[in-house]
């Protein structure tokens, strides 16, 4: 097989055993497993269990970025559009976040604030890179970056330190009428 192939074998088979099991109760041996390959060949790709989650919620996040930006309307105000994709890809975000790592790996986790900062760095990259890519996003590179970073440990800030799905609901509709609006009005002046 050749290296991208062994290496979405990988991501295909941890996926589907961390849904399956969740992420602590799933070991590299049984993905090693499941993908029907040795469990060396995986370290030769990944270096531990976390870069493979890692691998499978950017390939998550990278895809769902696009199709929002790619597939927004076009029709909308800068403000809003701005907005509106903001709020769907914290959104995003926090749900593959949660359906994958879930509330056990941070709780129990020794690395999960290591994790946690390699994810959202990887995220602001990410989106910033997308935005600039968008036709629609024209704005200065250091106004984007200020808006994706502040969006970004604000959302961070709420969703892993609520304590309910009705606190996350909340905080989302709070961050969506009293912060976001802020944040882009600043990052358009």
């Amino acid at each position: 097989m050749e290296a991208d192939k062994v290496k979405e074998c990988i991501k295909d088979s941890a996926r589907e055993l961390f849904r399956r099991y969740g992420y602590n109760k799933t070991n590299v041996n049984e993905i090693a497993k499941k993908a029907k390959i040795a469990k060396a060949t995986i370290y030769k790709y990944f270096d531990s269990k976390e870069l493979i989650l890692h691998g499978i919620l950017m390939d998550y996040i990278r895809k769902g970025v696009n199709d929002l930006i790619y597939k927004s309307p076009g029709d909308l105000e800068l403000e809003l559009y701005l907005s509106n994709l903001i709020l769907k890809v914290s959104r995003l975000t926090y749900t593959i976040c949660n359906e994958f790592i879930g509330w056990d790996f941070i709780r129990e986790s020794a690395n999960a604030q290591e994790y946690l900062k390699t994810l959202s760095d990887d995220l602001e990259n990410l989106l910033v890179q997308s935005f600039q890519q968008s036709e629609r996003v024209s704005i200065p590179l250091e106004n984007l970056i200020f808006l994706v970073k502040s969006s970004k440990s604000i959302v961070f800030s709420f969703a892993f330190t609520s304590v309910s799905v009705a606190d996350v609901r909340k905080n989302f509709v709070s961050f969506q009428n009293d912060l976001l609006p802020f944040l882009v009005k600043g990052a358009l002046v």
